[in-house]
């Protein structure tokens, strides 16, 4: 890669690992459903009005939609809101690794060489010494409820596969419009009407730069920059950078919010990222109709 695009992959990853600060510090003006409604409400729109027609049929939109959109940012958002700590999501959100390869075995009859098995063995004990550390430390049921998120991804991550849209940027825009009335819908169901009006009265500058951040910079600049990525290099080339996500985002929580990084939890991290190495770049033993793997998206 030439170096000017080794440095927007850096760039990219550095603005996905420090959205988890973002979110934690939005989640303090927004409840966390009505939070990711207006995230994916700014990043849809005006953008659907200038990427385009959808190049997929709309029913991968729609699943996508709701399994990232819905589920998997539902729940990341809850899971935070409930304690889980920005940095400490970062990482373990990573694991959709995992449940990508074992959904992409169950769904697409890839079968998982002996190093992507290894890779995910270690991953799933990275995973395990988080929990530990955080069964210690912090809510058990926000650790669950992220460690979902991560299975959620993994389905929208099998169905991005089948899918194989052309265009990523214009893929994400019209994924972007799905969530927007189920999570408002569940946001006024769980949340209430007094709660979505009083986050939405208190709006200020703070928290409309929020919004534009994790809409923004971090949907539309960050899936533009991405595609454009991908459609110059080979996935190999361009999806270790994701593995940068989580330092940025365990770095910045730490310089940001101060959260502290246990021995325990660096261990996990360390675990975790190199399973997570070992599982995205390992091949698969695939059957000839199924679709070439795309690099992983975090967003």
């Amino acid at each position: 890669m030439r170096p000017l695009h080794i440095a927007l992959a850096v760039l990219v990853a550095a603005l996905w690992g420090v959205n988890f600060v973002v979110i934690e510090v939005g989640l303090d003006h927004f409840p966390p459903l009505l939070f990711s409604a207006l995230r994916f409400l700014v990043a849809a729109l005006p953008a659907v009005f200038f990427v385009g027609r959808p190049k997929v049929a709309w029913k991968w939109i729609l699943g996508v939609g709701l399994a990232l959109g819905v589920a998997k940012f539902g729940l990341l958002f809850i899971g935070m809101d409930r304690g889980m700590g920005a940095g400490l999501s970062s990482l373990v959100l990573q694991v959709q690794a995992v449940f990508t390869a074992l959904f992409a075995a169950l769904v697409l009859g890839e079968r998982p060489g002996k190093a992507k098995l290894l890779g995910m063995a270690v991953a799933l004990a990275g995973i395990g010494v988080a929990a530990v550390d955080e069964g210690a430390s912090g809510p058990v049921l926000a650790f669950v409820l992220v460690i979902a998120a991560a299975a959620c991804w993994g389905v929208s991550n099998v169905l991005t596969r089948r899918a194989a849209p052309p265009d990523s940027l214009n893929f994400m825009v019209w994924v972007s419009t799905v969530p927007v009335l189920p999570l408002f819908g569940l946001s006024l169901l769980f949340e209430g009407w007094d709660g979505d009006r009083d986050a939405l009265a208190a709006l200020d500058w703070s928290a409309a730069g929020i919004i534009v951040y994790v809409a923004w910079v971090v949907t539309v600049f960050g899936f533009g920059a991405w595609g454009f990525l991908l459609s110059r290099y080979q996935a190999s080339s361009v999806a270790p950078f994701t593995l940068l996500v989580p330092v940025f985002g365990m770095s910045s929580a730490a310089l940001l919010l101060g959260e502290s990084v246990s021995p325990l939890r660096w261990c996990a991290a360390a675990l975790l990222v190199g399973g997570v190495a070992l599982t995205s770049l390992a091949g698969a033993r695939r059957p000839r109709a199924a679709a070439p793997e795309p690099a992983p998206v975090p967003v």
